[in-house]
């Protein structure tokens, strides 16, 4: 229940995906000044070491941050994106990857809130260490709840300001994850039909992934689908050949975003020739829906590099405590 540990995946390809999308989202909840809630309900550690033996065991984020601060022609989306990264990295090296919560955190306003849930014991802990060296202020917007993020979430909805952006990024480790996640998103919308609810999911090779995905799909709330596939699956079943974002009552910015920027992702980070996106909305007012955009680039292989690429701008924030403990029996597998 407690082996997956997002030490060994974080800056991979997927939270390259998740994350630009993220900060996207909160952006856009920052053009008004009227408060607003994120509620996160699996927030892991909050903070993660790229150096630490767990990161390096499995370098995902080789081929994920890495080969995004290696280009020159990042775009406005991306660079915002990496804006986040760089905060949490006052001298400049991309050493510590900052987490949904942390994301979060860094973009909100005094008066926003943030409410967190993890039930790991080791990653409920490290956050509420992070959270407590961070400030009094930090602490004071943000409450940390060691529950079950699923059944947690109807506690949160409807928030009083009646804004919020919900993210929902379980390991799926747990087969019950998908259909719990398509319950969460069901009762969420009866509680908070106008609330932002944003889905990450793997690209595996299992069937609840193309059952859940049908299911969304399948809401007559305005919904934005991103798919990014950057390699063709593994022969033994197991790791992430691509994730994908599904975003309930998105930000009329976000689907233009994704068509100019998805392109960009793919060439980027495709590691082969089944490289490539998808990109569908639907809009219940113009009752149709787009059909999905696809980009096959091919990629050749690439070796590992023992150095931190460099950010060009000045951080604005320094990092508080991250994960640094033994990794547990098959913590760090995606398996299908």
């Amino acid at each position: 229940m407690f082996s997956y540990r997002h030490a060994f995946h974080a800056g991979n390809h997927a939270d390259v995906l998740k994350h630009s999308i993220f900060v996207h989202l909160l952006d856009h909840f920052n053009k008004k000044e009227t408060p607003y809630w994120v509620i996160d309900t699996h927030a892991g550690a909050g903070l993660y070491d790229l150096r630490s033996d767990w990161a390096v065991q499995n370098g995902e984020f080789i081929d994920g941050l890495d080969r995004v601060l290696e280009q020159t022609d990042r775009p406005a989306f991306i660079e915002r994106y990496l804006e986040a990264v760089q905060a949490v990295n006052p001298d400049g090296l991309a050493n510590i990857y900052p987490g949904s919560p942390w994301i979060a955190l860094m973009s909100m306003r005094p008066h926003d809130r943030l409410r967190l849930f993890e039930m790991h014991p080791s990653e409920h802990e490290i956050l509420q260490q992070n959270l407590a060296a961070a400030g009094r202020a930090a602490q004071r917007q943000a409450a940390v709840y060691g529950t079950n993020g699923f059944s947690g979430l109807k506690s949160q909805l409807p928030p009083p300001t009646r804004r919020a952006v919900t993210i929902i990024d379980p390991s799926y480790e747990d087969k019950t994850d998908y259909r719990k996640t398509i319950q969460a998103i069901n009762d969420g919308l009866q509680r908070f039909a106008t609330g932002c609810y944003a889905v990450w999911y793997p690209l595996v090779q299992r069937r609840e992934v193309t059952e859940m995905v049908r299911s969304l799909e399948r809401l007559n709330s305005p919904w934005v689908h991103a798919s990014l596939t950057v390699c063709k699956p593994a022969g033994d079943g197991f790791g992430l050949h691509g994730s994908g974002m599904f975003v309930i009552n998105p930000p009329y910015t976000l689907y233009a975003e994704l068509q100019k920027n998805l392109p960009w992702l793919a060439r980027v980070l495709g590691q082969d020739d089944r490289a490539g996106f998808t990109l569908k909305q639907h809009d219940p007012s113009s009752q149709s829906a787009t059909s999905p955009k696809s980009l096959n680039t091919p990629r050749g292989s690439r070796g590992v590099r023992p150095d931190a690429p460099r950010f060009s701008g000045k951080p604005t924030a320094t990092p508080a405590r991250v994960a640094r403990t033994k990794p547990g029996k098959n913590a760090g597998r995606h398996e299908p």
